[in-house]
């Protein structure tokens, strides 16, 4: 057997989402806001240099392709772990090679940590010495918030880029890419008559979607394979386990017991429960997101909700497993059973829109800070009104830059919590609260 033959037939062997992996920044579909041109993340490579960061994205968005072509671009050496079979030692042999490879190159070597997020503290303590004298350039890839688990020192040594789920058009692209330039696709005559269903069942999720062709595509002994969305829903049901490997499941899980408790059905987020509870999901996965709903779903309708979701978190750290998953069963009843309202996520959203029309307006001189005698001279916090001192420690005046005097953000909902804040709005301001009736 010929060395191209030999060649063709190992990369037929492998997965083809493997073989359609990129190897170039111009190969490289999505995430166009950290590296199309002019991106941020691109000037960084085409510098020829680039700090430690983390990436944070949903799986199958490019996180691990990202790092190898950075690396490839830079011609460091390139070390990679996974978070789940590596421990401390791991760690300080690959620093130990790292810094060996210092005298052949100018460029710090890359160290790829798949799934960081999992990694314990003194995994990520042992990282922070390396990653501050600039013996390694470290890229870590996490599905999970960096700001809950990474450590604050490592976190505050590393930038943090938000990876995007891709959208319709890179989804058909890297669709019209397997068709035409895979080594097995492109021998075949294959029409996408449709799209709607392989696109929805992908999620956004490169890897997923590839998945999902190739099982189509492989059930078909024809030649000619022709894609609708009911071959798609027709296969997956036949075969589940094709478009969730690698426990991706869990986020259309989470997906559900999230809407079930924002739906208020305890039945529904109690079962959702137990389908992550028996299969092994992370129980502070669950409580953080308990956290996020108390505060996002729930908030000015029941601010009982947010402490006892705080509580549910600590509690479940003092506690520990399986004794936990009583902890989140009452947590997740007691959100699922409470009034729901949105009212604090709205007004963050309209106020953060407006901030983004607006750019930085002035701080009105009488709210400013006035530390040292020439800030007073200035009249910085001239004429501010002291609210204890006034009837009920109330006083009227103006505390939003003039431009937006006549604004409105907060709107109360239709639940007896916020209407009993609305009316007392309106006792205090009168007038400005007048349109802010529980929607």
């Amino acid at each position: 057997m010929d060395k191209i033959s030999e060649l063709c037939r190992l990369m037929l062997n492998q997965p083809l989402a493997e073989r359609l992996r990129p190897k170039t920044l111009d190969e490289y579909i999505g995430q166009k806001h950290l590296v199309g041109e002019g991106a941020i993340l691109r000037k960084m490579i085409d510098g020829g240099r680039v700090p430690s960061f983390i990436l944070w994205g949903p799986p199958g968005v490019g996180k691990t392709t990202l790092a190898q072509i950075i690396a490839s671009k830079l011609d460091a050496p390139f070390y990679t772990l996974s978070a789940i079979n590596s421990g401390v030692k791991d760690v300080r042999e690959v620093i130990e090679k790292a810094k060996n490879n210092r005298f052949f190159s100018s460029i710090s070597p890359i160290l790829f940590i798949d799934e960081i997020h999992r990694f314990s503290k003194s995994q990520q303590d042992s990282l922070l010495n390396a990653v501050e004298k600039g013996i390694i350039t470290l890229i870590g890839a996490t599905t999970e918030n960096p700001s809950f688990e990474v450590i604050r020192p490592l976190l505050s040594r590393c930038q943090v880029y938000v990876l995007k789920s891709l959208d319709k058009e890179d989804l058909l692209q890297l669709l019209h890419n397997a068709i035409t330039q895979d080594v097995a696709l492109k021998e075949k005559q294959i029409e996408l008559v449709e799209t709607d269903a392989i696109l929805r069942y992908s999620g956004g999720d490169a890897r997923k979607l590839l998945n999902i062709l190739d099982l189509v595509v492989s059930a078909e002994n024809s030649k000619e394979v022709v894609i609708t969305d009911a071959k798609v829903i027709e296969r997956l049901q036949e075969n589940p386990a094709a478009y969730d490997k690698g426990g991706e499941i869990h986020y259309d899980i989470i997906s559900a017991f999230i809407k079930s408790i924002r739906g208020s059905d305890p039945d529904a987020a109690v079962y959702w429960l137990a389908r992550m509870v028996a299969g092994g999901e992370d129980p502070e996965f669950i409580a953080r997101r308990l956290l996020i709903l108390a505060a996002e779903d729930i908030g000015l309708a029941n601010p009982n909700a947010l402490l006892l979701a705080n509580a549910c978190f600590d509690a479940l750290r003092k506690i520990g497993w399986p004794e936990g998953q009583l902890i989140l069963s009452q947590t997740a009843i007691y959100l699922a059973t409470s009034p729901k309202s949105n009212s604090a996520c709205m007004a963050i959203g309209s106020a953060l829109q407006k901030v983004e029309e607006t750019g930085n307006l002035p701080v009105p001189l009488h709210l400013r800070n006035a530390p040292t005698k020439l800030m007073k001279e200035l009249d910085y916090g001239k004429e501010y009104k002291y609210a204890h001192n006034y009837a009920g420690n109330f006083v009227k005046q103006d505390f939003l830059p003039p431009e937006l005097a006549d604004e409105q953000f907060w709107v109360g909902q239709q639940n007896p919590a916020e209407t009993k804040l609305v009316e007392r709005m309106k006792h205090l301001w009168g007038n400005r609260f007048d349109d802010n009736s529980p929607k």
